[in-house]
């Protein structure tokens, strides 16, 4: 019993996030979304896909990550082995976004769902 309840608050804690992508470019064979990285400044050289977002239920870190995971997905779905993060907040409230020196992303929204949107890229 003391399980179940431990896994209960554990699904409830993490709950899901979605992604969507839409397609602008030329689409590329899929690739592990390990491989994907996220991008503040375009890079120097690079190809556009897509564009990709994500949501998560939440407005926590461990929320933020979730969306980050499904942003990552969404864009290793099309090919795309990067992501100019675009648009970051919660719910209609916009917020700011920044990606940390260890890839952690973060936002400004408090309270509402976490959405992450951007520009899925290939870089050579």
């Amino acid at each position: 019993m003391k399980n179940l309840i431990t896994i209960c608050l554990a699904v409830l804690l993490v709950g899901c996030a979605t992604g969507t992508y839409i397609v602008t470019g030329a689409k590329r064979p899929p690739i592990p979304a390990e491989n994907v990285k996220l991008y503040q400044e375009p890079p120097p050289k690079y190809d556009v896909i897509g564009i990709v977002n994500a949501t998560s239920s939440g407005h926590n870190q461990i929320h933020m990550d979730a969306a980050v995971k499904a942003l990552k997905e969404k864009a290793a779905k099309i090919g795309a082995n990067g992501v100019i993060i675009g648009a970051a907040g919660g719910g209609s409230t916009a917020g700011s976004v920044g990606v940390s020196s260890r890839g952690s992303v973060f936002v400004g929204a408090i309270g509402q769902p976490i959405q992450l949107s951007g520009q899925a890229i290939y870089v050579p």
